[in-house]
């Protein structure tokens, strides 16, 4: 039985790498492919795929296409929302927790990162395929040893987002657009991160990213 695939990712020469990977079974087709959270929303009510492989560090408005923002947690929401069947396979750089955790109680069955070897890409397709969970060997450690308490494991999940747009040093004007948001509950959102994390500002917030594993540097 062959499996449709969705394919959601900002930039589109890492998309047709991934087609080349996958084009080598024959058993998976790819259906579609998204660059937003929106569009893969619609793609997901017009050709209802199999699978959808997502990146988490995308952005979710079409109109917002210039913020690269991981608004992937709030499409796989969404999405689940809309199909509680969906089967979502996550394939980013963010391989620090919280992430994976929260991908998992979002809805995401499977959990990889972008260097993982092209044969894995396919076993993990193909066992969320058929309902069964895939997270790598590195993401599966991650997630076991979480309650060693990640450094953001005391945020929420829309704290979370914001962070992670934070740390990649978006401004709160393009985080507000990203999500649907007023930059007065944007700037809400950070202060609440920053007494949380007892940070003293944005560069503090930064530092803790990238030594915690929380963005792609």
């Amino acid at each position: 039985m062959t499996i449709r695939l969705l394919l959601v990712d900002d930039h589109s020469i890492i998309r047709a790498g991934y087609q080349q990977i996958l084009q080598k079974n024959p058993d998976i087709e790819v259906v579609a492919e998204a660059e937003t959270g929106y569009c893969a929303i619609k793609a997901c009510k017009d050709h209802k795929p199999d699978v959808v492989v997502l990146d988490l560090s995308i952005p979710f408005k079409k109109e917002s296409e210039e913020v690269s923002s991981a608004c992937g947690l709030e499409t796989i929401r969404k999405i689940i929302a809309m199909d509680k069947k969906a089967k979502l396979l996550v394939l980013t750089a963010m391989s620090g927790e919280p992430y994976p955790s929260q991908a998992v109680t979002a809805g995401a069955m499977g959990y990889l990162t972008k260097h993982c070897a092209p044969d894995e890409l396919i076993r993990a397709v193909e066992s969320v395929a058929n309902g069964i969970p895939y997270f790598s060997a590195a993401i599966q450690n991650e997630m076991d040893g979480a309650d060693a308490q990640s450094p953001a494991s005391c945020l929420s999940k829309r704290e979370l987002e914001v962070f992670s747009m934070l740390a990649e040093s978006y401004s709160a004007g393009k985080i507000a657009d990203a999500m649907s948001l007023s930059p007065k509950t944007v700037h809400a959102h950070r202060a609440n991160i920053l007494r949380k994390l007892k940070l003293k500002n944005n560069a503090d917030l930064v530092k803790l990213a990238v030594r915690s594993g929380f963005t792609a540097s």
